[in-house]
């Protein structure tokens, strides 16, 4: 699994656009075009695994760490599925959906559906080319630790 998923950098990489009211997300200094990323799914531009999520275990380990907007949480739709990404190998983070994860538990929701992204996937939606550098010698050190 190691070599086959190490990442290495384009000298040429340019970062995607993020243009007036389109979504991104800062996971630390990684950030992605998350509006470019749903955009590229449903056109079948960008090919991600689903699956459905178990509301209650995500809850039990990411509760802490998020922060919710009460007046966010009442417009949100659980029909729309939440993004995962993975950050470092074999581990997604919620990159799109977090309120909708929310809901759902308060809603006493089981599962939620998902779009996994994998980590060889998000590099065309870096913002910037210092998030890609940084994602890319951090995941091959995370591959190292394998």
């Amino acid at each position: 699994m190691k070599k086959e998923r190490t990442l290495r950098l384009d000298k040429n990489f340019t970062p995607c656009d993020v243009f007036e009211n389109e979504g991104y997300y800062p996971n630390g200094v990684f950030v992605f075009n998350i509006t470019r990323i749903i955009e590229h799914i449903k056109s079948g531009q960008l090919v991600v695994k689903q699956e459905d999520i178990s509301v209650p275990e995500w809850y039990k380990t990411q509760v802490a760490s998020i922060v919710i907007n009460e007046e966010h949480i009442k417009t949100v739709t659980l029909e729309v599925p939440v993004i995962q990404a993975e950050i470092s190998p074999g581990r997604f983070n919620i990159i799109d959906g977090n309120h909708r994860l929310e809901r759902a538990y308060r809603d006493n929701v089981k599962t939620i559906k998902s779009y996994k992204v994998k980590a060889e996937q998000l590099i065309p939606y870096f913002i910037d080319v210092k998030g890609y550098q940084a994602f890319v010698a951090y995941w091959n050190d995370k591959l190292t630790d394998l």
